[in-house]
């Protein structure tokens, strides 16, 4: 470790703020065609773990569904500090592991899924309109916990991700590019996140 991460980790561990215990990260198919793109991928795992958290999402948006197969094997092969679970957009069972992969299954389309559960619910007379409620939607989402907060590498642009669980999350953004993200820069995630006021939407 260089020195200046070890500083970001000494300012990390007597932070008196709470470090997040679901970390989110956002790339894309392209950022994963990059030479050491899965490298950097499990040091990032080891790094979420490694400085707090309990659970995390990677989100992997896709321009052509034919890589998704590809992906999804890929993903579910890296070396990780916890059991990993891969979703797909053809998938329908709840991600539970403490690392959860999606890749291509958009947030539209994941809460229009959990509608249409509902709906044919109402339907079948197994549930009243007018006691639908938030967490008959949440039971019915593949990727439930909402993250404390959510890394978005390469730009500041949000993309089609975890759009219900990440309303009230904190987003942080950075300019680095996924093959060139270290240790520094998620330490820097993590600082930023801990000197916020969270506000939950209030």
């Amino acid at each position: 470790m260089g020195l200046y991460d070890a500083y970001l980790g000494v300012r990390h561990r007597r932070n008196p703020g709470d470090p997040p215990a679901h970390v989110a990260l956002v790339i894309t198919e392209r950022d994963l065609l990059e030479q050491g793109a899965y490298d950097t991928l499990e040091s990032f795992l080891g790094w979420a773990f490694e400085y707090g958290a309990e659970r995390v999402t990677v989100s992997v948006s896709v321009l052509d569904e034919a890589v998704v197969d590809t992906l999804a094997r890929e993903l579910a092969d890296v070396t990780a500090p916890r059991s990993i679970a891969v979703r797909t957009p053809d998938d329908t069972a709840r991600a539970d592991a403490p690392i959860r992969v999606n890749i291509g299954l958009g947030g539209k389309r994941e809460f229009a899924a959990a509608v249409r559960d509902i709906a044919e619910a109402v339907e079948a007379g197994e549930l009243a309109p007018d006691e639908i409620a938030e967490a008959d939607i949440e039971d019915r989402l593949i990727f439930p916990e909402e993250p404390d907060l959510v890394i978005k590498t390469g730009a500041e642009r949000l993309s089609d991700f975890l759009i219900w669980q990440s309303v009230y999350s904190e987003l942080y953004f950075t300019d680095v590019n996924w093959r060139d993200f270290r240790k520094r820069d998620y330490l820097r995630a993590v600082l930023d996140y801990q000197n916020r006021q969270r506000r939950f939407g209030k």
